[in-house]
C-alpha cells in the first residue's frame, strides 16, 4: 500500500500550470515539522527540526490549491509517494520524489493577510477578521485563574 499523510505549512505560494492538453498542475512544498525528544533535540543543536516535501495536484485539487492556499498555509495533505526519472539537459539521470495529492485540507486558521482570491471575502475587500467571544463563552459562571486549583 503507498499512501502518505503529512500535516504541515506551505513553505511559499503554490505554483499552477497547465499541461498541453489542459490539465492543471499545482506545485508546492509543505514544511513538516519533526518530533524529537528531549535528547534528540539537544543533539541537533543547528540542525533543521523539519523536512520540506514537494507535492503535486492534478486538476481540481490544483485549481483548490492555486485559488485557496498561499505560503504560510496550514494544511494536511493525503496521497501517495512518486518517484520518477528524467534525464537532464547535460545527460544525467535525475531522480524526482514527491507526493501525489488526493485530497487536501486547510489544518488551522488562514495565516494573517492571507489574501488569496477565493479565500474568504471577495477581491478587492478585506476579510473580515474574527472576533474574540464575549463574557465567558456561554460556560456559566466560570471562576478566576486564581481560583483554579491546578
Amino acid at each position: 500500500m503507498n499512501k502518505v499523510i503529512i500535516t504541515g505549512r506551505l513553505t511559499r505560494d503554490p505554483e499552477v500550470r497547465y499541461t498541453k492538453s489542459g490539465k492543471a498542475v499545482a506545485s508546492f512544498t509543505v514544511a513538516v515539522d519533526r518530533r524529537l525528544g528531549r535528547r534528540a533535540q539537544e543533539q541537533a543543536g543547528d540542525q533543521p527540526t523539519a523536512d520540506f516535501i514537494p507535492c503535486v495536484a492534478w486538476e481540481h485539487q490544483a485549481d483548490f490549491v492555486g485559488n485557496h492556499l498561499i505560503k504560510g498555509s496550514p494544511v494536511l495533505v493525503e496521497g501517495r509517494m512518486q518517484v520518477r526519472t528524467y534525464e537532464a539537459q547535460d545527460g544525467s539521470r535525475r531522480y524526482v520524489t514527491e507526493v501525489v495529492v488526493n485530497n487536501i485540507e486547510f489544518n488551522g486558521p488562514r495565516p494573517q493577510g492571507a489574501g488569496a482570491p477565493g479565500a474568504g471575502a471577495p477581491m478587492g475587500q478585506a476579510a473580515p477578521q474574527p472576533q474574540a467571544p464575549q463574557g465567558n463563552g456561554g460556560f456559566g459562571n466560570m471562576p478566576n485563574d486564581d481560583e483554579i486549583p491546578f
